[in-house]
């Protein structure tokens, strides 16, 4: 694990990670699905129930589980071979949200030790929040079913702002309501358009690589101030 320099976001400075130092922050953002939660087993059941009502049969959670931050355009793509402009893909889309949105927390959980960092950051007095593209209608009853709706201090979905992320608005939203300079705010995340949104706002990022990459994508070369193998990484990292 490497870290950037938090005085230079972005700057490809790159310092010995192997002391942690506390990073000069007032809040920790997080992405939802493979950063805070692993929604990955009720996200691929749903596509397998898909797949099943048209006579293909189920596809291994390994399989898919590298997909499941991507949304249903991943998904989809991962169990059907089809692309958003394939004549198939919206009634895919449709039943396999209608699927997921019956079944939004059967085996959903947070991931190993994300209770432990949430209490670190409280304890230290930090604001945090959820930044995710995930739509409205579907974060708002997962995270009240984790018991997390109540305890995150901002939660911004992939509709609340005119722009998804990688576009920055999401994040400049979620800081604004926080009260906290973008650049005094923490971003985690386990896509490279979450780093890329991070650095267009101006906030310090972090890669979770506990959560969904697929092997061929290489998050080294993603310009993230710092990586974490696993949730409780971040503490050392709090103020």
């Amino acid at each position: 694990m490497s870290l950037v320099d938090p005085a230079a976001p972005g700057t490809g400075e790159v310092l010995d990670a192997s002391t942690p130092r506390p990073l000069a922050i007032d809040a920790v953002l997080f992405d939802l699905d493979g950063t805070l939660v692993d929604t990955a087993p009720d996200l691929c059941a749903a596509l397998n129930r898909v797949r099943v009502a048209r006579g293909l049969p189920q596809l291994p959670i390994e399989a898919l589980r590298p997909y499941a931050s991507h949304g249903a355009r991943g998904l989809i793509g991962a169990g059907f071979d089809v692309a958003p402009d394939h004549a198939g893909y919206v009634e895919l889309r449709d039943a396999f949200l209608d699927q997921y949105a019956g079944s939004l927390c059967v085996d959903s959980a947070v991931f190993d030790a994300v209770e432990d960092v949430l209490d670190a950051i409280e304890e230290r007095g930090l604001a945090w929040g959820i930044v995710t593209n995930k739509a409205t209608r579907y974060t708002l009853p997962l995270l009240e079913a984790l018991g997390l709706a109540a305890r995150a201090q901002v939660i911004v979905c992939g509709d609340t702002t005119p722009h998804a992320k990688p576009h920055p608005a999401p994040l400049l939203a979620a800081a604004e309501r926080l009260g906290v300079p973008p650049a005094r705010c923490l971003y985690v995340g386990d896509a490279e358009r979450d780093v890329a949104a991070g650095i267009a706002a101006g906030m310090l990022t972090v890669v979770a690589r506990y959560g969904y990459i697929a092997p061929h994508e290489t998050p080294d070369t993603w310009p993230a101030h710092a990586h974490v193998v696993q949730a409780r990484d971040l503490i050392a990292w709090l103020p």
